[in-house]
């Protein structure tokens, strides 16, 4: 087991985050925040995807007058996923002229490179925390370096100019992410923010850069980390990057909630993004939420589609039925489905899992041996193959998972 780097505890929205806890899967819509009905369903969406916050953006005004319908439609679907407000450029004019939505949201992310420059930065961000104190919110202290604070990093400039060894442009745009993040959190405790009210990002492009940054900041508070490759990119690319990004960091216990920001196609689903921070997480062994599929990726010996049809059924059916299997079945998200395609790992696979199915590859018996906990359960054939092997997968759940089941 991966040993967590030790963070104190910050609660969001009934949400807790930090090490004594698991990590948080979290998302951003992309709708018009102003759109009330659009964006409270994109949010539904993401929170029944597993989204276990969502953060949406407060820009102007009739965003931020937008909050409380937005709240109140979910409460009416039954949904109290916590909201975040992402502010940037006029957050503390918006949370002083819309306490309801100050109120209603359950985190507000602040970037300090965005807050205000010269004598008005200190200012706009002390009023953004004198809000957050005064409806007892927490804050994320988010630094992304496409927005970082000028003023920091030409002082840390200065200073690598002035020294003997000087180091490398991106090594001193690191070290002022991490200067900018934590000055700022201490700015923060200093106008009364308590300690236990702060997170902390430091979101980069490049994997790379991730790693090193996350890594030079990561010992030097004990704030939760929010981790996320910023502007991943579409697609294969975005998944593989930030899978590559993220992975390393999680390994090493850094890393208290994530956010997979994927690109989606026109007219997609946001639901991706979610998805692909579960996967992540649960192929790390680092959380468990629904259960998991082993298929073989074909060959030669399976020529035939149908091995690929029935995983892809038998995944898809998991994921849609998970949310009632969750409610019905306690610990049902550990279960392990195989779904094989010949004879040559198919049933050993199949009996590594708890209910697993071989069928046959090409020139092979069309038959296909069910493997429950080991041993050998029924051998299925004919057309209906892939029905028969879902009512079997259907009542192993019942069987295993149910109420009546013994402790």
């Amino acid at each position: 087991m991966t040993t967590r780097r030790q963070t104190v505890t910050v609660d969001v929205g009934g949400v807790p985050i930090g090490s004594a806890h698991p990590i948080v899967v979290q998302s951003m819509t992309n709708t018009d925040t102003a759109d009330a009905e659009g964006t409270a369903i994109q949010v539904a969406q993401l929170a029944r995807a597993g989204s276990e916050i969502v953060r949406v953006t407060v820009n102007t005004r009739e965003a931020a007058a937008a909050i409380p319908e937005i709240v109140a439609r979910l409460a009416e679907v039954g949904l109290s996923v916590p909201i975040v407000g992402d502010f940037h450029y006029n957050g503390h004019i918006l949370l002083r002229e819309f306490p309801l939505a100050a109120r209603l949201l359950a985190k507000y992310r602040i970037n300090p490179g965005n807050v205000g420059a010269g004598q008005h930065h200190d200012a706009n961000f002390a009023t953004m925390i004198e809000v957050a104190r005064e409806y007892d919110k927490p804050v994320r202290i988010g630094v992304n370096w496409g927005s970082l604070d000028q003023q920091v990093l030409a002082r840390l400039m200065d200073a690598n100019a002035a020294a003997g060894s000087p180091k490398s442009g991106t090594d001193v745009m690191i070290d002022a992410m991490v200067v900018s993040a934590l000055e700022s959190a201490a700015y923060a405790e200093q106008l009364g923010l308590a300690h236990d009210k702060i997170l902390i990002s430091v979101k980069v492009s490049s994997a790379p850069e991730l790693w090193q940054v996350y890594r030079q900041l990561a010992p030097l508070c004990d704030y939760p980390l929010h981790l996320g490759l910023t502007e991943a990119g579409m697609g294969m690319k975005g998944i593989v990057a930030s899978s590559v990004a993220l992975a390393p960091l999680l390994t090493e216990g850094i890393g208290d909630t994530i956010r997979v920001s994927l690109t989606p196609e026109p007219g997609a689903s946001r639901k991706l993004e979610v998805e692909v921070a579960q996967q992540m997480l649960q192929s790390l062994g680092l959380r468990q939420f629904l259960p998991q599929v082993t298929s073989c990726p074909g060959c030669g010996r399976t020529t035939s589609v149908f091995f690929q049809e029935l995983a892809q059924k038998i995944q898809d059916f998991i994921r849609d039925t998970m949310p009632e299997w969750k409610a019905r079945y306690p610990g049902v998200e550990e279960m392990q489905v195989a779904v094989m395609g010949c004879i040559v790992n198919g049933p050993g696979e199949s009996k590594h899992a708890n209910i697993g199915i071989s069928l046959p590859g090409t020139g092979e018996d069309p038959r296909a041996p069910v493997y429950q906990d080991g041993k050998l359960l029924t051998t299925l054939k004919g057309p209906r193959i892939a029905e028969d092997f879902q009512a079997l997968l259907e009542a192993y759940v019942e069987r295993t998972y149910g109420s009546d089941v013994p402790a």
